[in-house]
Formats: structure tokens, C-alpha cells, sequence
């Protein structure tokens, strides 16, 4: 009989202390999970947290170039903005799902091969100039941008067109101009340099 109540006491005493394992395993993975994760540290740290994709896209193209960060890449895809740094850190924002960002740099003499668009990098020919733009719809015809734009800083003027587009583009400036096929599905290029103006 004081065996059987022996192994009852120690069967007791087991069964507390996996419970207390079990929960302080518990309490322990709670208390090690990170507050924040490395991509919204990245945006954190370069002044971007909070900011959709059209917004991050909008500070980072319209920067003056001595003010971009040279430790940040942030790359336009067809329906993302890719960041990261030099530490490794990753970001991916998604962009409006009807819209496709495509940033051009109009030139005079030279110019770069480009296809997805760098906010960071990227140097056009012809920075904070005036150019006027019309951007016109192959199907149907309808004029999908008429208005003079500013290139940026960076010498690059950038469009939200209607996704899965085929257009026409002609740009003005200056008595030059040029006019050229452009066109917003997925395997298209959100960078255009190609554009010269004669």
C-alpha cells in the first residue's frame, strides 16, 4: 500500500512539473517575438514608414538626388516597389492593382539601358525641365494624359497610366519632340529611356 501511494505522489509531482515546462515554454516564445519586423525597419529607417506604395514611389522620384540615401535601392516592378540595404533588409509594397507606374527619361544625346525603374540610381539627361505629354490610348482612342510635366531631380518624369494598356506617347519640349509606342502589362519596363528628342 505505501508503494501504491508512493507512486501515485511521483506521478503527481511529474505531471505538475511538465505542466509548469509547458507553460513557461509558453511565456518564453511570447516574450521572444520580435515588436517589429525588418522590413517595416527598413522603411522606419529611411523616413518611409506608414507610406503605400504610390506614396514611397511619389518622396523617392521627386528627392533631389543629393538627398537620396545611398544605402537604399528601391526598385519599381510592374506591381511592387522592391527596397533594401546594405544590411540585408527586404521590403515589398504592392502597387494599386488597375494602376502601372512607368517613369521616363526624355533625352537629347545620351541616355542608359533601363527596365525596372530605380528610385534611387536612375540619372536622365534632363532634369527639371518642362515637357509636355500626351499619352493616348491604341484601342479606343482615348487620351489618357495631356498636361506639361516637370521632370524630376533625377531627370525622370513618372505616370500612374490604367494598367494592361497599349498607348501611344508623344513628348514635347523646346520645339523637339518625339512619339513612341508604350505599353503598362506585367512583362512590360516601368523604366523608359528610349525617348529622343530631334
Amino acid at each position: 500500500m505505501a508503494c501504491n501511494r508512493f507512486a501515485k505522489t511521483v506521478t503527481a509531482l511529474v505531471c505538475a512539473l511538465a505542466g509548469v515546462a509547458l507553460l513557461a515554454g509558453c511565456a518564453t516564445t511570447e516574450r521572444n517575438e520580435p515588436s517589429t519586423t525588418a522590413a517595416e525597419e527598413l522603411l522606419a529607417e529611411h523616413d518611409l514608414d506608414g507610406l503605400d506604395a504610390r506614396e514611397v514611389i511619389a518622396r523617392l522620384d521627386t528627392m533631389p538626388v543629393a538627398d537620396r540615401p545611398a544605402d537604399l535601392l528601391a526598385s519599381v516592378k510592374p506591381r511592387t516597389v522592391e527596397l533594401s540595404d546594405g544590411s540585408g533588409a527586404t521590403a515589398s509594397l504592392a502597387l494599386p492593382d488597375e494602376q502601372f507606374y512607368v517613369s521616363i527619361a526624355p533625352y537629347a544625346d545620351r541616355t542608359h539601358e533601363c527596365f525596372f525603374h530605380s528610385l534611387t540610381t536612375c540619372l536622365g539627361e534632363m532634369p527639371n525641365e518642362d515637357i509636355r505629354v500626351e499619352v493616348t490610348d491604341r484601342a479606343s482612342g482615348a487620351v489618357l494624359v495631356d498636361e506639361t510635366v516637370r521632370t524630376n531631380d533625377n531627370g525622370f518624369l513618372g505616370l500612374w497610366l490604367p494598367r494592361a494598356v497599349d498607348a501611344t506617347i508623344t513628348l514635347e519640349t523646346g520645339g523637339r519632340t518625339t512619339t513612341s509606342a508604350i505599353s503598362t502589362h506585367d512583362d512590360d519596363p516601368t523604366c523608359v529611356t528610349t525617348l529622343q528628342l530631334t
